[in-house]
């Protein structure tokens, strides 16, 4: 995944469209966060084995939201000035550290 050319498209769309304005971290934040519900909808009232046996259909919903999570967390990272692998390293290497 080629994080920096994801991120000139994103802002390509957001530019075109004139959204820019809209993109303040608090809105990002939020805007991820609905779509993170939206992936939870999909699961509720699932059980577990139901939860991981998605019919094709709502398999691909969830790759949709998942996707909307994804680039609404770019965006963030871009306007915080974050470099997302960086950050996602440094995670990774703390619950390493922590969980090992």
């Amino acid at each position: 995944m080629d994080i920096a050319e994801l991120t000139r498209r994103l802002h390509a769309i957001r530019d075109r469209n004139d959204w820019r304005r809209f993109h303040s971290p608090k809105n990002l934040a939020m805007a991820a966060s609905v779509e993170m519900a939206e992936l939870v909808e999909i699961f509720q009232w699932l059980s577990e084995d139901q939860s991981r046996q998605l019919p094709a259909e709502q398999l691909a919903h969830a790759g949709q939201e998942v996707g909307d999570i994804v680039l609404y967390l770019l965006l963030l990272c871009s306007e915080l000035g974050l470099d997302l692998e960086q950050v996602v390293r440094a995670k990774l290497a703390d619950s390493e550290g922590r969980f090992a």
